[in-house]
């Protein structure tokens, strides 16, 4: 017998461990995301999902809004989140259908970011969101122009060139976001 026989014959317990926990932290994993399905109405096309911390005991509630139906390209599924703790907003997130293209200028601390269009009813302007390759997070700014809009949308750069989500958030329950995350409509 080799050393090479030898040493994949000593590794083959180990191997057969780490598939096995490796199987098993996927299924855990997977349980929060499964816990947190039974979203409730917020109002218009909003959903709200709160689930508490078990390590924090951190009260979290999270407002997703699903993109347009209707739309017959890749990036009809997009949605925006808006995630909030304890009554604070904590973070927005846009996360396109399909895959972003690449981030398009560093920031001012050299973090990936992409320069998007934003419409929020008749009005256009440009930001720049940190790109992480899957989302794009938004600022607190562009967040509460969207609660108070009729219509929401992004144009960004997916991997074939810009792509555009078009979002109807109209009718969320101004109510429910002031007081999981202390968050008002910016006026214009």
């Amino acid at each position: 017998m080799n050393i090479r026989t030898f040493a994949l014959r000593r590794l083959q317990p180990f191997a057969l461990g780490f598939t096995l926990l490796s199987c098993l932290l996927f299924r855990f994993a997977a349980l929060p995301v499964h816990a947190q399905s039974n979203g409730t109405s917020a109002g218009g096309n909003w959903t709200q999902y709160e689930y508490e911390d078990k390590m924090t005991a951190a009260r979290n509630v999270r407002f997703e809004l699903i993109s347009n139906a209707g739309q017959h390209d890749l990036y009809s599924q997009s949605r925006v989140e808006i995630l909030c703790e304890n009554g604070h907003w904590k973070g927005s997130n846009f996360t396109p259908g399909g895959r972003l293209g690449p981030p398009t200028h560093p920031g001012f601390w050299g973090q990936p970011k992409m320069e998007v269009m934003v419409r929020v009813d008749n009005r256009h302007h440009n930001q720049g969101w940190n790109w992480n390759g899957r989302f794009l997070a938004m600022d607190k700014g562009t967040t509460r122009e969207l609660i108070g809009a009729r219509i929401f949308n992004v144009e960004f750069l997916g991997p074939s060139g810009p792509q555009i989500a078009e979002f109807s958030p109209g009718g969320i329950d101004l109510t429910r976001v002031s007081k999981a995350c202390g968050l008002v409509p910016k006026k214009h």
